[in-house]
């Protein structure tokens, strides 16, 4: 059994995602990052960065925190999505896992910070971090010219791009502008697995206003 820590991010998405797509036996607690719960000192024996995901594997006990190393350490624990040891395979496909990990997700999110939630607006931040993030999706449009998936095959790379590029639309950017991202964005957003982690957990601030949710966050980010 899998204690997987979490909230509706595009980072916490990535593990439920491949929860399921394992069928693995997992139970999920949602943390109340507005409540700051993810900063508890409970929590931070788990993760000392504070930071959501992680999980605590009742196996043997090992707690893991960091999005692409749980992915890592599920793909390995379950002989699934990442090629083993030896397989230049697993070099490509970490190689793409930690292109999201350093590149998309920090850049898709300082994008979000100053274009939704900055007090003030400032011009320059968000024309860099919106250009940038626009060609980290023309690299991975790129990519998937070339082949079905990341990797080729289906992955770890795959699961933890896949949320990230789901949130374009609050980030303001045009998918369509990508046709290889988009092709690749719809097919495995139909995967059932891919359907099931994507609501997990499920968000009790489904019926808030683009500008509560706006002031929540801010008030996450003081």
């Amino acid at each position: 059994m899998i204690d997987l820590y979490t909230a509706a991010t595009p980072n916490g998405k990535k593990v439920s995602i491949m929860l399921e797509e394992l069928g693995a036996a997992y139970k999920v607690h949602a943390l109340n990052l507005s409540e700051l719960e993810h900063k508890e000192p409970w929590f931070l024996e788990i993760n000392p960065n504070g930071k959501i995901p992680a999980i605590v594997d009742n196996d043997d006990g090992t707690a893991v925190f960091e999005s692409g190393a749980i992915l890592i350490y599920l793909a390995d624990k379950f002989g699934n999505f990442l090629p083993p040891l030896g397989d230049s395979r697993r070099t490509t496909c970490i190689q793409w896992l930690m292109f999201q990990m350093s590149a998309v997700g920090p850049m898709q999110g300082q994008l979000n910070v100053f274009l939704k939630y900055a007090p003030e607006k400032i011009p320059y931040a968000i024309k860099r971090y919106t250009e940038e993030t626009k060609r980290l999706y023309s690299i991975l449009d790129g990519r998937l010219s070339e082949v079905e998936y990341l990797a080729k095959e289906y992955s770890i790379a795959d699961i933890a791009t896949w949320p990230w590029i789901n949130a374009y639309d609050w980030a303001e950017l045009d998918l369509g502008a990508f046709p290889n991202l988009t092709r690749w964005h719809a097919e495995v957003g139909e995967r059932p697995a891919v359907i099931r982690g994507n609501g997990i957990p499920s968000s009790p601030k489904e019926e808030e206003t683009e500008e509560e949710r706006i002031k929540r966050i801010q008030k996450l980010l003081s």
